[in-house]
């Protein structure tokens, strides 16, 4: 657990909403559809921000029925990260949530944190909570584990609740930017051991190919990660772990 002395505001415990958020763009034809149906089944609404796709990724959007706001850019603000998530939460806001979930659009929730979220959200001590990520590579059965890609072993804060009249904040980074307001940080949290599974490094070569090459054309000198890590993506043996999956426990 972290943080300082809790922002004075009652906290519900019981009966709250989870709205969860995400970022998209040109989706289509990879995960969206399947991430949509597997977030309406825990979630109890979708906000989304679509960042000037040019495919049927807005469709695809609309055609959820727990997605509640979704905002389309007219520009793509890619190479601005953190004015994106900053007018997700800030759309979020508008729909009066409790709890706000982090997620991307290549990204699930395994089972049993699906089935533990509801008593994270309806608890009174703690406004945040971490997960451990876990980069999926060249395929669904494998995860990345070497010196530069080991995220899963340091949780990443995903899980929000929301407190009106509390300043939310974002660094001003144009890329890599926190899923969640860095102010979070500053209330009550706690890390958990549940997991999420990342697979937007899962694809061919050729899909990371291409996503070391716009890294490289955002990010040349390394400002936001370092260039090692870049080069790393084109990596021809990776260390790769099989991914266990894990039962739920009777009575969750």
């Amino acid at each position: 657990m972290s943080g300082l002395e809790p922002f004075r505001i009652p906290r519900k415990i019981s009966g709250n909403k989870l709205t969860a958020i995400m970022q998209v763009r040109n989706e289509e034809g990879r995960y969206l559809e399947t991430l949509l149906a597997d977030l309406s089944s825990f979630v109890d609404e979708i906000v989304i921000v679509d960042d000037a796709s040019t495919d049927a990724t807005v469709a695809i959007c609309k055609a959820s029925r727990k997605v509640v706001k979704l905002v389309e850019n007219e520009g793509r603000l890619f190479g601005c990260e953190w004015r994106l998530r900053q007018m997700l939460w800030r759309a979020a806001e508008e729909t009066e949530p409790d709890w706000l979930l982090a997620v991307d659009a290549d990204e699930f929730y395994e089972d049993a944190a699906k089935a533990e979220m509801r008593s994270l959200i309806n608890q009174g001590e703690y406004d945040w909570f971490a997960f451990r990520k876990y980069d999926f590579w060249g395929s669904a059965t494998h995860y990345r584990e070497d010196a530069l890609w080991n995220l899963h072993q340091r949780p990443t804060v995903a899980l929000a609740r929301y407190l009106p009249g509390y300043h939310y904040a974002y660094p001003q980074w144009a890329q890599h930017a926190p899923r969640l307001p860095l102010t979070c940080s500053a209330l009550p949290g706690a890390q958990t051991e549940l997991r999420i599974k990342h697979f937007g490094w899962a694809g061919s070569a050729e899909e990371r190919l291409r996503k070391y090459e716009r890294h490289m054309q955002f990010d040349p000198d390394g400002k936001w990660r370092s260039l090692a890590h870049y080069a790393s993506i084109l990596d021809p043996n990776p260390r790769l772990v099989r991914w266990e999956e894990r039962g739920i426990s009777k009575g969750e």
